[in-house]
């Protein structure tokens, strides 16, 4: 397992997503587009957990360097990635929570600059999930995290663009709240199944392949 070729690649995928953030929610702010706003927080949510995922490697890189360390160094990818886990689980909360006060107050959303930045969102999760891609067979619970931040990124974004599309076209505005809705469903299974795994490693259980289907390679 190449620990610091992963380093590396989560370093690059902060930088990138804490950029894209910074877009994203000055847009949103100015556009008013609930669908941006969501995803530009939620790329705040993949920086603090893809942050996560580069300490977490750092971390193990000094603990395999250090003499005084006699733990587990594997562990701590494990609870990178369980605490990841929780933050995404978070996040699909809160958008959700989001949506729902937004079917309830309808705001004005300027489409265009809306869908353009979630183009933009999209477009970044893509590239970090490149970047992010590793073989299953020697990945670890932490990359794997990152790796599903992205994908859960990647999904809103695609989302937000169809719902507002769709908005945009047939002018029903709340397609857009109906799309993060359906999207943070599927980002809280993915955490829960990121959860149960990462979490079994950590009670020092055997780890089940079964419900692993949705990472493997296309």
């Amino acid at each position: 397992m190449d620990v610091h070729k992963y380093e590396k690649k989560t370093l690059w995928v902060v930088l990138l997503t804490m950029a894209t953030m910074v877009v994203e929610i000055a847009f949103g702010l100015s556009t008013k587009s609930m669908a941006l706003l969501a995803d530009g927080i939620h790329m705040g949510s993949h920086v603090l957990a893809i942050g996560l995922s580069w300490l977490a490697y750092v971390l193990v890189r000094k603990a395999q360097n250090s003499r005084k360390f006699n733990g587990e160094s594997g562990k701590i990818l494990s609870l990178s990635g369980y605490s990841s886990g929780l933050i995404l689980l978070l996040f699909a909360v809160v958008i959700l929570y989001e949506a729902v006060r937004r079917f309830i107050e309808p705001a004005d959303i300027v489409y265009r600059e809306a869908i353009l930045v979630a183009v933009i969102g999209l477009v970044v999760n893509i590239v970090s999930a490149f970047l992010l891609h590793h073989d299953h067979e020697d990945s670890d619970h932490n990359i794997r995290a990152a790796y599903l931040h992205v994908i859960a990124d990647a999904l809103t974004s695609l989302s937000a663009i169809l719902g507002l599309l769709a908005a945009m076209i047939w002018d029903i505005p709340f397609i857009d709240t109906i799309a993060a809705v359906i999207s943070s469903a599927v980002i809280i299974k993915w955490s829960i199944g990121l959860l149960k795994d990462s979490g079994m490693v950590l009670l020092g259980m055997k780890e089940s392949h079964t419900h692993d289907h949705h990472h493997h390679h296309h």
